[in-house]
């Protein structure tokens, strides 16, 4: 029998020495990704780092081949590199065993009875929000979606010890941190050791979120208090290795991990909900017509959650078309097989969660925004398929998904039931991608709901 040696892997056009891809990267990274699906077969190599090739893999079963199967020949890759210049050595950045080990210590802030507790203080806090906002003004929303992510981390990590002051000061550090996490992805090494401004800001910002989070963990264990918050289960959790509580700075950067990863993506699909609501009234009354039925006159629970299967469909659909991943990656540590090709150790694996949620061949229609496509049983196929990736697949999937999904739903259903949205005139609102996806400017008008449903979102 005579084998068939598989087709070459194509090289996307456009690269330069020194830079790469970086150009068109810097230029437009979305739209370059994206062309690759249209351009290229199931995987095409780009140049991120000279010297190193990336692999972008744009076939849903060989996604979920690597995520799912490839195991221990694989590590997290380019991506969690850069991440680790912030978060340190954390769950997200670990990898294999260590990566293991790490994620049953974190695993009891994530169990149902935790994110139950947790329901009352979102649903507090999303009112606080709401109730700050002025009718008949336009709103930042991603801005005040920023804003009430951080409080809804804050009172649930930090149990609202930060002051005012180191609030602000923690939100604005962590935006630039986000930011330069996103640009330096998509720039060789050597660009981070140039002298220039936006090196100095990221390195100064990074350096000051990594002080506040020290510090709170610092004056919560020389109180001795448990306040019942991720940040006392973690100053109880002892490492399993040594049996020795974690130190300052392994609950630090476990701390950071939950900071960068809870606030940034769920701040961007609050605000994509939120705007897809205002875009079509129809679905925003059949969101209402559910909570009123399912909730009455009383505020959303966690034993409410499961009930709203349209609000559900909602967040879905927001989770595919608008996902804000846009280059996750995997390295190579041995030479693996994936599909018809042997790929070599030190070979960089990436997908797009946002271009895959996008592909015609995978959803029909993609860029309308469309929930009940989720009731269609071969639709629905995706959720296992690969093509439908939320929170990623296998043993790195986000470990954070539940609090999340629980974020979303509560968040969502406290700001519906009090306000509405109308989009400001003549604005152009797209996705851009730093570290996550997230709206280029997204800026709308509050109005007071009338009727039963602002009587009963708080």
């Amino acid at each position: 029998m005579t084998l068939v040696a598989p087709p070459p892997i194509p090289r996307a056009a456009g690269s330069v020495p020194l830079l790469g891809h970086a150009i068109q990267l810097m230029r437009d990274n979305l739209g370059f990704i994206a062309s690759l699906r249209t351009r290229y077969g199931p995987v095409v190599e780009i140049v991120l780092q000279p010297g190193t090739r990336t692999l972008v893999v744009q076939d849903p079963g060989l996604v979920r081949t690597m995520l799912t199967d490839l195991g221990p020949s694989l590590d997290k890759g380019r991506f969690f590199e850069k991440m680790g210049q912030l978060l340190g050595d954390s769950v997200v950045t670990a990898a294999g065993q260590e990566h293991v080990r790490r994620r049953r210590q974190l695993q009891p802030a994530f169990a149902r009875p935790k994110i139950a507790r947790y329901v009352d203080i979102m649903r507090e806090r999303t009112t606080a929000a709401v109730d700050s906002w002025t009718p008949g003004r336009p709103l930042d929303v991603r801005e005040a979606m920023v804003g009430l992510s951080l409080d809804m981390l804050a009172r649930t990590v930090f149990s609202g010890s930060l002051d005012e002051t180191t609030f602000g000061r923690l939100r604005e550090d962590l935006s630039v941190v986000m930011n330069g996490v996103g640009i330096r992805l998509m720039l060789p090494d050597w660009a981070e050791r140039l002298p220039l401004p936006f090196n100095r800001r990221f390195t100064a910002a990074r350096d000051a979120v990594r002080a506040t989070v020290e510090q709170a963990v610092a004056e919560l264990e020389a109180s001795g208090q448990d306040t019942g918050d991720m940040l006392s289960l973690l100053l109880r959790t002892t490492d399993e290795e040594t049996g020795r509580p974690l130190t300052g700075r392994q609950i630090s950067s476990e701390i950071l991990t939950l900071a960068v990863a809870g606030t940034e993506t769920t701040a961007s699909v609050l605000s994509w909900v939120l705007y897809e609501l205002a875009r079509h009234p129809d679905v925003e009354r059949r969101v209402l017509a559910e909570l009123d039925a399912v909730l009455g006159g009383r505020p959303v629970t966690f034993e409410d959650l499961p009930r709203l299967a349209f609000l559900d469909r909602v967040i879905r659909e927001t989770l595919r078309l608008h996902h804000t991943g846009w280059l996750v990656t995997r390295r190579t540590v041995t030479r693996t097989r994936l599909g018809p090709w042997s790929v070599p150790a030190g070979t960089e694996l990436a997908y797009c969660q946002h271009a895959l949620h996008r592909d015609p061949v995978l959803f029909p229609d993609p860029l309308t925004f469309d929930p009940d496509r989720w009731l269609d049983a071969a639709q629905t196929e995706a959720l296992t398929s690969g093509a439908f990736l939320p929170f990623g697949a296998g043993k790195h999937t986000c470990i954070g998904d539940r609090f999340a999904l629980t974020e979303l739903a509560t968040a969502v259903a406290t700001i519906t039931r009090r306000v509405r949205f109308a989009l400001v005139p003549r604005q152009t609102v797209r996705p851009v991608a730093r570290a996550t996806v997230r709206p280029s400017a997204l800026s709308m008008t509050v109005l007071r709901r009338e009727g039963p449903a602002a009587r009963n979102g708080d």
